[in-house]
């Protein structure tokens, strides 16, 4: 009686043994196409600040790629564009969403960068990032001229909104020795042009920014703008702003509002392989709805203008995406 218990203690073993190994060889085989044979297991994703439209479309993006392959997919609050591709240059984070400007910079080693970057490869060209120059009534702040002396929020330091407020406050001929500087996010730069411990606050990011339309329900809010004479002098510098106007109801503006935008950029880097880009560019724009239904900036997002690059280059894997659309 003894020895039939324990053979079949032993069977019943072996049984499990070989159920799990079958379970796990169809894993590793791709047999349950979970990962759909990504190398990658882990994507981390730099965004931005906390409330700007990097971080939130990307934590959609992030949920769905650990959904769709069975991966670690997951975001990085930074201080956005800078910050982001030194992380990249560093192999800290797999993608990140950039300015273009900042990206030029990275590329060619210049302004906050001691040295180029040249593992980083755009995946797709995004929406543009409209520079909003906002600030209240009482401050009397018409245009950008009467900035002088005024105290202003000029985006986290080395940050792409930086990048954006100094080039274009030097294409009005004003410099930092014109202003008070203060170096806030978005939602820091709203609280404290709320309890008026600044005067004006450079916000770049797609529209409509959440911090913004908070504070409109607060204080008297006024965006002031940038004429398209004054992008032409500023694409003299920086060839990749263009003039786009702050659309009508955007922050209840009763008219459209000039003003100077630049499109992001999402990039990866470069050792990601080409089968695993290809998958992760055609999983954006198959979810194109799911972006736009987290925050509508994404609704700029379009094949058109994803591969019509005019800083870096394409990734291979997102380039066949491409070739075959």
């Amino acid at each position: 009686m003894y020895k039939r218990i324990v053979m079949f203690l032993l069977v019943a073993v072996t049984l499990v043994l070989v159920a799990c190994g079958n379970d796990n060889k169809e894993s590793s085989d791709g047999g349950d196409k979970d990962t759909k044979g990504l190398d990658t297991r882990i994507l981390t994703i730099a965004t931005g600040g906390s409330s700007g439209p990097y971080n939130i479309i990307a934590t959609t993006l992030a949920d769905g790629y650990s959904k769709e392959f069975g991966i670690n997919s997951r975001t990085q609050t930074t201080g956005a564009s800078v910050e982001n591709l030194n992380l990249m240059a560093q192999e800290k984070v797999e993608m990140s969403f950039v300015m273009s400007d900042a990206l030029l910079q990275a590329l060619e080693g210049t302004d906050g960068f001691t040295e180029k970057i040249d593992n980083v490869q755009i995946l797709a060209n995004l929406y543009p990032n409209y520079v909003q120059i906002i600030t209240t009534g009482k401050t009397g702040v018409e245009s950008v001229d009467d900035i002088k002396g005024k105290r202003v929020a000029v985006g986290d330091q080395g940050s792409g909104v930086e990048i954006a407020t100094k080039a274009v406050l030097e294409a009005h001929g004003i410099t930092y020795d014109d202003i008070e500087v203060d170096y806030l996010g978005y939602a820091e730069a709203a609280d404290a042009l709320k309890s008026g411990s600044i005067d004006v606050a450079f916000t770049t990011s797609g529209l409509p920014n959440a911090s913004v339309m908070e504070l409109q329900n607060s204080v008297d809010l006024k965006i002031v703008p940038i004429e398209a004479e004054a992008v032409e002098t500023l694409k003299e510098s920086v060839p990749i702003f263009e003039s786009l106007p702050i659309p009508a109801g955007t922050y209840g503006n009763d008219e459209d509002i000039p003003t100077a935008a630049i499109r992001n950029a999402l990039v990866v880097r470069s050792d990601l392989s080409e089968d695993d880009v290809y998958e992760l560019t055609k999983y954006l724009f198959e979810n194109l709805d799911k972006l736009e239904n987290s925050h509508q900036a994404a609704k700029d997002i379009n094949l058109e203008e994803a591969q019509n690059i005019s800083v870096g280059e394409l990734h291979p894997g997102a380039k066949r995406y491409y070739d075959e659309q």
